[in-house]
């Protein structure tokens, strides 16, 4: 039988697959959506924007959730919360109901993410939290890569409609799995709700990740974008000044402090800023530029995904053999300049090499997101868990916003530079540069951790102890030795 520390992993990918494949699969149905609720591609966007929206409002929460009605409950309602959503969605018919349904399954999506990771760390042995956190990290990866090649298939094939009813076995079947396998763990003693801290984050989330979604996509006027990004920001620092006097902040900053955490959610901010617009830019590229159908590109880009796949059997070993600083930090470089490569594409680029550089690419990008996921809870406390789960998955929401924007403003802006008014493959190249840049300029951050940064974790502590112990034995022996030959030299004297 299966053991625990696969098992439990398996359920929570399972989850999380469905929750990103979800988000990505709708863009290439959205024209037959729109056609069939009778409304136009470029209204239906908000459906998009929507589930952002509805994420950010509720991350927040997920922590303290998780610590008073136990972390099993919450996964579980969450994934039937987000099936709830996908039925309204499948069943929508004008844009309001599609929109609502959306928001419910943002909700949904907003506990899985954060809570299964916390069921992870609380079930999962720190020994074997990389392997876990390796499983866990490959729905991130393959999700934004096989949805819209998947989309496109079932939307040609079948009806726009099964995009969303086939959630609704695999959620059955996680539901199921959880409440049979993983343990009903919850706070002894749950801090009290910061209602008002809520408020301010939700605010200031919303306000800059639904601001940063739409900039570059001609969904809003910049005006109100402007207006969006700045309540974002100012009910941000109220809330960080709010933070600092209560007791139990449903954003607890202080938890900074420590280096490993500060490490994964600033440098991780930066490498999934870069990476993040990775699933964005490639498929408008090979679909606009290149001319390539969407199921196409699709089918292209997922060599990626196959890379990710191929790393984690050996992810566990990378990080025991270098530890967590020298392979975050070489390894973020590496991953940008697969993802600055990307800049060479041109129509005239063989598929195959492009797929290449696409699997190989995703191999080392999927090492960094397992090692990021794993060293950011190797200092906090238990106590402390669901407090660091809800602050990683926050940075991790706002670094694909920001990434996407980056992206399309890159685009937007060198066409702008050529004096071009439709888009075309060479718009992109910079865009790939500049995201890659500000990927690499994580490793710095990584590099700042203490050189055994989460050796109880990664498995290194264990031989550098022994190691330790044996430099010692022989030191003790060594003056043994010493004292020996020296009460021997004293008696010979005392004999002479």
């Amino acid at each position: 039988m299966m053991s625990k520390e696969r098992l439990i992993p398996l359920i929570v990918a399972a989850a999380l697959f469905m929750e990103n494949m979800d988000s990505t699969v709708i863009a290439t149905s959205l024209p037959a959506i729109a056609a069939d609720i009778g409304t136009s591609p470029l209204t239906l966007k908000l459906a998009i924007t929507s589930y952002l929206l509805s994420l950010a409002v509720f991350i927040p929460a997920s922590g303290w959730t998780a610590d008073r009605f136990g972390a099993r409950t919450v996964f579980s309602v969450a994934i039937g919360v987000f099936m709830v959503g996908s039925i309204g969605c499948a069943l929508s018919q004008t844009v309001t109901h599609f929109v609502v349904a959306r928001i419910i399954q943002g909700l949904g999506g907003a506990m899985m993410t954060p809570v299964g990771r916390l069921v992870l760390v609380r079930s999962i042995d720190k020994a074997g939290l990389v392997n876990a956190m390796a499983w866990m990290s490959v729905p991130a990866l393959i999700g934004p890569v096989i949805g819209p090649p998947l989309g496109g298939f079932i939307t040609t094939y079948a009806s726009w409609h099964w995009i969303f009813l086939i959630n609704i076995p695999i959620g059955f079947l996680g539901i199921y799995l959880a409440q049979r396998y993983i343990d009903p763990i919850k706070s002894d003693n749950p801090e009290r709700f910061d209602l008002l801290g809520l408020v301010l984050a939700g605010v200031g989330l919303a306000g800059i990740a639904f601001g940063l979604s739409v900039a570059g996509l001609n969904l809003l006027p910049w005006e109100i974008i402007a207006a969006l990004l700045i309540i974002g920001t100012v009910s941000m620092v109220l809330y960080l000044i709010h933070a600092k006097r209560t007791a139990s902040p449903v954003l607890d900053f202080s938890l900074m402090r420590y280096a490993t955490l500060r490490a994964a959610i600033i440098g991780g901010f930066l490498f999934r800023l870069g990476i993040g617009a990775l699933p964005f830019l490639l498929p408008l590229m090979m679909q606009i530029g290149f001319g390539l159908s969407p199921f196409q590109s699709g089918m292209v880009t997922f060599g990626s995904a196959v890379g990710a796949m191929g790393m984690k059997t050996l992810a566990t070993r990378i990080i025991r053999a270098f530890g967590f600083r020298n392979v975050m930090t070489v390894n973020a470089l590496v991953s940008s300049v697969f993802l600055a490569v990307c800049a060479l594409f041109t129509i005239s680029t063989p598929l195959t090499l492009i797929l290449l550089i696409l699997l190989v690419g995703g191999f080392f990008r999927s090492l960094e997101f397992t090692a990021i996921n794993t060293v950011a809870f190797a200092e906090v406390e238990p106590a402390q868990l669901s407090r660091a789960t809800t602050l990683t998955a926050v940075a991790q929401q706002l670094s694909i916003s920001a990434g996407v924007a980056i992206g399309a403003f890159s685009v937007e802006s060198t066409m702008v530079w050529r004096g071009m008014t439709e888009l075309s493959a060479g718009d992109f190249a910079p865009a790939f540069l500049v995201v890659a840049l500000i990927s690499a300029t994580s490793a710095w951050f990584f590099w700042q951790m203490p050189a055994d940064a989460g050796a109880e974790i990664s498995g290194r502590k264990a031989v550098d102890i022994a190691s330790r112990k044996g430099e010692k034995k022989g030191a003790e022996h060594a003056a043994a030795k010493a004292a020996s030959e020296t009460t021997e030299d004293t008696r010979d004297q005392r004999l002479g």
